[in-house]
């Protein structure tokens, strides 16, 4: 590992968090917005994704790469009284499973954990080192 990448584990934690928490904020989105019909462009609300990538060849931190939309079909709800039923009486959905949402907000908030651990482990090794050195 080269020590002049100017990436310790404070920063590789770190950018792990603030990558997690974009996530988090993505999966947030799709959860509110999994009901809505018409997201402002004549079609249901699409799916959001996050693509992340590492910052640096090497040993280094992650980082959000982009946000994508899903382009997958949207679910059909049988609904003729709704105002945007078609003439068959089907509903255009988003589509956003919530299960498939509740999964990756589990592994979004695990990741988002574990960097913080990793954060804690490293101060106690400073603490511990600043008591060897008094």
């Amino acid at each position: 590992m080269d020590g002049n990448n100017g990436f310790g584990p404070i920063d590789i934690a770190i950018s792990g968090m603030r990558a997690q928490k974009r996530h988090l904020d993505v999966i947030s989105s799709n959860v509110a917005n999994a009901r809505t019909t018409d997201a402002g462009n004549g079609e249901p609300y699409r799916r959001l994704e996050t693509v992340f990538k590492t910052q640096d060849d090497g040993v280094s931190g992650v980082s959000v790469d982009e946000i994508i939309k899903d382009m997958g079909d949207f679910q059909q709800i049988f609904d003729p009284g709704h105002a945007l039923a078609d003439e068959d009486g089907y509903v255009a959905m988003p589509n956003v499973n919530l299960p498939i949402e509740m999964m990756s907000l589990t592994i979004a908030t695990r990741a988002y954990q574990a960097n913080v651990a990793i954060l804690k482990r490293y101060q106690q090794m400073v603490e511990t080192t600043l008591e060897l050195l008094r």
